[in-house]
C-alpha cells in the first residue's frame, strides 16, 4: 500500500476514472529522489489492470541519443505506425529509423509531426481500451523524445489516454510548461512510522528512531536505510557485518546512494561487473548486457545474486528479455560508484555488443580517453543519422563530441560548424551562438571563407530569433558578401533572410537590402530563372513602391506564383514571403487566396513549420474581408503550432492579432492580456499590439488614449507594416474628435501616398473617409458618398460600416436626422454581425439621437458565433464531408477529439448529426 499519498493517489485515480469514460489526462509528478514518484507510477499500473500499458524510463547516458526514450516507450506499438496519416507516419518512421529516407535532414517542423504521430498512435491504441503511458525519470529523456511526448500531452483531450511523468527535481533540464504538476513532499511522521514498521519490523527502537531522523519522510529512504542501520547495530554489538557506510550529515539522496553502495558491495565481483554493464546499457536488452558482460568475464549465472538480493528483475516484453533495476536511483548508484577504468571498459564492451549504428558510436565516445578519429567518424555518422530523423539537438551533441575527439584541426572545425548549424536547427540558440563564436576563432585570417559564411549565417539567424535585429542584419549582410565570393547561388536566400530582418528595423535598412537585391536581380537578367528569381522581383516591385521609389505596378500575384513554381521554388516556404508582400500592396484578396492554397499544400506535405506564417496571412485576409470568426479560428491554430515548435516571433504576432480581434469586440481584458503575452513572447507583434490597444480605446470613446498609443506606431520605424499603415484612419478619427487634426497630418499624407500606389478601391475609400473628417464640411458629404460607392466594389463590411457610422454622425450634426438613419441602421447591423459590440452601441446611440429608437434586439452574428475557434474549424470541415480521421489529420488532433468537439457543437447549432451541418452553414 501507499503511505501518506492519499491526495496524490486521488489525483492519479481521477485521471484513470476519466480515461474509463473516454477523457484523457496528463500529470507530472515531481520531487527529490526516493520521494515516491516511482511508487505512485507503479500503483497506477496496478490500479488499472484493464488498461493498455506503455512504459519507459529515462536513462542519463542516453540523453543525447535522439528518440531513444520514445523508442523504448512505443516499441510495443510500432506495428500500428503504418496506419497513421502519411506525414505523421513518415515522421515517426524517420524518428525510429524504420526507413532509409533520402532527404539530407529532417526539418524542425518534423518535431511537430512526430509529436502528432505519437498523439494519433496513442489515440489509435486507446480505441480498443483505455491506455496508460508511464514515463519515469523523465528528466533524462533525450530532447527529441521529450518534445514529441510533451506536444502529444498538450493535445490530449478525449482519447481515453492517461500520460504520467515522474521527474526528479534538480537534475537534467527537462521541463513541462503548460502541463499539470504535483510536487511530492515528505510523508507525515505517522505515515513514515507505519511504513517503517511494515518494512523493518525487526529493527531496534533506537534503529527505527535513527532511520526516521535520517529519512526525513522520504519513503525510499525508509525502505532502504534500515539494512544499513541494522548493519551498524550489529557492528556496535560485535555481530557479523558486511561493509558499512556512515551517512553522517549527507542529504537523503546521498544516504540512499550510500545504502545502495553497501548493498552492491556485498555482491560477488562478477555480479557487480554485470550490474555495471546493465547500468550503462540504455535499453535494458538482456541479450546485449550478457554479451558485453561476457567480454568482461561475467556469466549469466552471476546475475542470480543480484536477482536474489532484489536489486534487478527480468521481464519479457514482446519476446525480448529485459533487465530492470528495482529503482532508477539504483541504476545511477551502480554507475557512479564504479571506478573510471571499469566504466570505460563497460562502454567499450557495450560498443562491441550492440554492433553498428548510433548506439555503438556513443558507447565508443563514452569509452574514449583522448583524440580518436575512428570514434569521431562514427559519431559524425550518428549525427547525420540524427539530423535525418529530426533529432537536431542530438545531432548537435554528436557533432560537438566528434569535434572534440578529432585529431585533425581542419576536420574538427568542420564538425564544430556542423554542430553550430544543428543547434540552430534545434532552436538551441545560446548553444548555437556559442559554438559559432568559438569556431570562428579557430579559422585562419583570410581562409576558409565558406565556413566563415556558414558560421556568420548561424550567428545572424540566432541574433534575429533572440530579437537583436540590427546585429542580425549586420551579420547577414557580411554573410551575403562572403557568399557572393564562395557560394553565389546562395546569395539570394541570404538576402531574403536579411530582408525579413530589415523589415523590423525601418525603411532605411529595408531600402539598403532592397538595393542589394536589385543589383543581384540586374546581374541575373537574361540567365535561366532560379528558384528565388520570381520572388525577388515581386518583392522589389512591392518594396520600391512602398518606399515611393517607383510607380511600377507589381504583376498579379498568381503570375509570380506560377513563375516561381516553374523555376523550382520550395513549396510552400518560398512562396510565404510573396504572400505577405501582397498584403503590403493592399491586395488582401490575392493574399488570402494564395494563403488558403498554401495552407492546404503545407498540410498535405507536412510542412508544419510554414503553417504559423501562412495561417497568419490567411487570418489577416479573413479579418479584412469581414469574417472575424474564421480569422479567430486560423489565428488560434497558428498560435498553437507556433508555440508547439518554438516560433516565438510568430507566437508574438498571433497574440497581438488575437488582441486586435478582442479589441474589435470591445473585450478590454482579453485585449490587454493578448498584448501582454505578445510582448512577452517577442517584439514582432508590437505593431499589431499598438493598433489593438489604440482601436480598443477608440471604440470605448477614449480618443486621447487612442491618439497617444497610435502616434508612435504611425510615425515610428514600423509605420510601413500592415498594422502601421492601416491604423492611420483610426488615428485620423481620434485626432478629429480631439479637434487637433494637425496631429494626424503627416501620417495621413504617408497613408494617402501609399493608397494611391496600391490601386485598390478600399484604400481609396479610406482616403476619402479621412479627407471627409479632415476637410471642410462643405466637401464632407461628397467624400463620404464617394467612399461608400468604392466600398461597394469590394466586400469589406468593417470598413464600410465605419464609413457609414461617420457619415451618419455627420448627417445628424447637420440636422439631417431622417437621412442619417439609413447609414446608421446599416452600420449597426453590420457591427452586430461582426460582434463589434462597442461600435454597435455607438451606432445605436446615434440612432436614438436622431429621434428614432434603435431596432430592438440584435442581429444574430451567424450560426458559428457560439462555437469555440476549434469547434468552428471542425464543424466547417465536417460540413464539407470530411471524416473525423481526415479532419484530425488536417488540424493535428486525434479523431476522438474531433468527435468530442462535434458532439459539443451539435446542440449549439441546433442539429443532431453532421448530415445537417451543410444546411446550417
Amino acid at each position: 500500500m501507499l503511505y501518506g499519498r492519499e491526495y496524490e493517489w486521488a489525483a492519479v485515480e481521477a485521471l484513470l476514472d476519466g480515461a474509463r469514460s473516454g477523457r484523457s489526462g496528463v500529470l507530472v509528478l515531481r520531487g527529490e529522489p526516493g520521494i515516491g514518484k516511482t511508487a505512485l507510477l507503479d500503483h497506477a499500473v496496478g490500479g488499472a489492470p484493464e488498461f493498455g500499458l506503455l512504459r519507459a524510463t529515462g536513462v542519463e547516458y542516453e540523453a543525447e541519443m535522439p528518440f531513444a526514450g520514445l523508442s523504448l516507450l512505443l516499441t510495443p506499438a510500432l506495428d500500428r505506425v503504418p496506419e497513421l496519416p502519411g506525414p505523421q507516419r513518415r515522421a515517426l518512421e524517420r524518428a525510429f529509423g524504420l526507413v532509409d529516407d533520402a532527404a539530407p535532414s529532417a526539418s524542425p517542423s518534423d518535431r511537430l509531426l512526430t509529436g502528432l504521430g505519437v498523439l494519433t498512435l496513442l489515440a489509435e491504441l486507446a480505441e480498443e481500451k483505455p491506455l496508460l503511458c508511464v514515463v519515469d525519470d523523465a528528466q533524462w529523456l533525450d530532447r527529441a523524445s521529450a518534445e514529441a511526448l510533451l506536444l502529444a500531452a498538450r493535445r490530449l483531450q478525449a482519447e481515453g489516454v492517461v500520460l504520467l511523468f515522474g521527474a526528479r527535481d534538480g537534475e537534467g533540464s527537462w521541463s513541462a510548461p503548460g502541463l499539470p504538476e504535483l510536487c511530492l513532499g515528505p510523508i507525515a511522521e505517522e505515515d513514515a512510522t507505519a511504513l517503517l514498521a511494515e518494512r523493518a519490523a525487526g529493527l531496534s527502537d533506537s534503529g527505527r528512531r535513527q532511520v526516521l531522523d535520517q529519512a526525513h519522510g522520504n519513503p525510499l529512504a525508509l525502505t532502504e536505510l534500515p539494512a544499513t542501520v541494522a548493519a551498524e547495530d550489529r557492528a556496535a554489538t560485535g555481530g557479523p557485518v558486511g561493509p558499512v557506510d556512515s551517512a553522517g550529515s549527507v542529504p537523503v539522496a546521498g544516504r540512499l546512494q550510500l545504502a545502495y553502495h553497501g548493498q552492491v558491495s556485498r555482491l560477488p565481483a562478477a555480479t557487480q561487473t554485470l550490474l555495471l554493464v546493465a547500468a550503462a546499457e540504455e535499453s535494458g536488452d538482456l541479450d546485449v548486457i550478457l554479451r558485453a558482460s561476457a567480454a568482461l568475464g561475467a556469466t549469466p549465472e552471476d546475475l542470480r545474486a543480484a536477482e536474489d538480493a532484489g536489486l534487478v528483475r527480468i521481464a519479457h516484453l514482446d519476446g525480448q528479455r529485459q533487465l530492470a533495476f528495482r529503482h532508477p536511483l539504483l541504476r545511477s548508484a551502480v554507475h557512479q560508484r564504479a571506478p573510471l577504468a571499469q566504466r570505460l571498459a563497460a562502454h567499450r564492451a557495450l560498443a562491441e555488443a550492440v554492433g553498428d549504428g548510433s548506439r555503438r558510436a556513443w558507447h565508443l565516445a563514452l569509452a574514449a580517453t583522448g583524440p580518436d578519429e575512428s570514434t569521431a567518424a562514427a559519431l559524425e555518422s550518428a549525427a547525420e543519422q540524427a539530423a535525418q530523423r529530426g533529432g537536431h539537438a542530438g545531432a548537435a551533441a554528436a557533432y560537438e563530441r566528434a569535434a572534440r575527439l578529432t585529431p585533425d584541426p581542419g576536420a574538427a572545425t568542420r564538425r564544430y560548424t556542423c554542430a553550430a548549424e544543428a543547434a540552430a536547427e534545434a532552436g538551441e540558440l545560446p548553444r548555437a551562438a556559442d559554438l559559432a563564436t568559438r569556431t570562428l576563432r579557430r579559422l585562419p585570417v583570410g581562409g576558409e571563407e565558406l565556413t566563415r559564411a556558414q558560421l556568420l549565417l548561424v550567428q545572424g539567424v540566432t541574433q534575429f530569433w533572440r530579437g537583436s535585429h540590427q546585429a542580425a542584419l549586420d551579420l547577414l549582410c557580411r554573410t551575403a558578401d562572403l557568399a557572393a565570393e564562395v557560394a553565389p547561388q546562395q546569395v539570394a536566400r541570404v538576402l531574403l533572410q536579411a530582408f525579413h530582418v530589415a523589415w523590423y528595423l525601418g525603411e532605411q535598412p529595408l531600402g539598403q537590402v532592397v538595393d542589394r537585391l536589385a543589383v543581384l536581380d540586374r546581374s541575373g537578367r537574361g540567365a535561366t530563372p532560379g528558384p528565388t528569381t520570381a520572388q525577388v522581383r515581386y518583392l522589389l516591385d512591392v518594396t520600391e513602391s512602398l518606399l515611393g521609389r517607383t510607380d511600377r505596378i507589381a504583376p498579379p500575384l498568381a503570375d509570380t506564383v506560377t513563375r516561381a513554381r516553374r523555376a523550382g521554388a520550395q513549396i510552400p516556404a518560398d512562396l510565404a514571403t510573396v504572400c505577405g508582400a501582397a498584403l503590403i500592396l493592399g491586395r488582401d484578396d490575392e493574399a488570402a487566396r494564395l494563403a488558403e492554397d498554401l495552407v492546404g499544400e503545407a498540410r498535405a506535405v507536412g510542412a508544419v513549420g510554414a503553417l504559423p506564417t501562412l495561417l497568419f496571412f490567411l487570418a489577416e485576409g479573413e479579418l479584412f474581408h469581414g469574417r472575424p470568426g474564421e480569422a479567430l479560428a486560423h489565428a488560434a491554430e497558428s498560435l498553437r503550432i507556433a508555440e508547439d515548435i518554438g516560433q516565438d516571433q510568430w507566437a508574438s504576432q498571433m497574440h497581438s492579432f488575437l488582441a486586435y480581434l478582442a479589441a474589435v469586440r470591445g473585450d478590454e481584458q482579453a485585449t490587454r492580456d493578448g498584448a501582454d503575452r505578445s510582448l512577452a513572447a517577442a517584439i514582432a507583434g508590437r505593431p499589431w499590439t499598438q493598433w489593438a490597444l489604440g482601436l480598443l480605446d477608440l471604440g470605448l470613446g477614449r480618443a486621447e488614449d487612442c491618439l497617444t498609443r497610435l502616434e508612435p506606431l504611425v510615425h515610428g520605424v514600423q509605420r510601413h507594416h500592415v498594422a502601421g499603415l492601416r491604423a492611420v484612419p483610426d488615428l485620423v478619427e481620434a485626432a478629429v474628435r480631439l479637434r487637433c487634426p494637425e496631429r494626424a497630418g503627416d501620417a495621413f499624407e504617408y497613408f494617402r501616398n501609399w493608397a494611391g500606389r496600391t490601386g485598390q478601391p478600399w484604400t481609396r475609400a479610406l482616403v476619402l473617409r479621412c479627407e471627409a473628417l479632415l476637410g471642410a464640411d462643405t466637401d464632407a458629404e461628397e467624400r463620404y458618398t464617394a467612399a461608400l460607392k468604392l466600398h461597394d466594389e469590394q466586400q469589406r463590411p468593417w470598413d464600410r460600416a465605419r464609413t457609414e457610422l461617420l457619415y451618419g454622425e455627420w448627417l445628424r450634426r447637420e440636422r439631417r436626422r431622417s437621412e442619417a438613419r439609413a447609414p446608421l441602421r446599416s452600420a449597426q447591423s453590420a457591427f452586430e454581425q461582426l460582434g463589434a459590440a462597442p461600435w454597435a452601441e455607438r451606432a445605436r446611440a446615434e440612432l436614438g439621437a436622431t429621434g428614432t429608437p434603435a431596432p430592438q434586439g440584435r442581429t444574430a452574428p451567424g450560426a458559428l458565433a457560439a462555437l469555440t475557434p476549434q469547434e468552428s474549424q471542425i464543424v466547417r470541415l465536417a460540413a464539407q464531408g470530411l471524416s473525423n480521421r481526415d479532419i484530425a489529420a488536417q488540424l493535428f488532433l486525434s479523431a476522438r477529439t474531433v468527435g468530442y468537439h462535434l458532439y459539443k457543437a451539435y446542440p449549439k447549432l441546433g442539429v443532431a448529426s453532421r448530415a445537417e451541418l451543410a444546411g446550417v452553414l
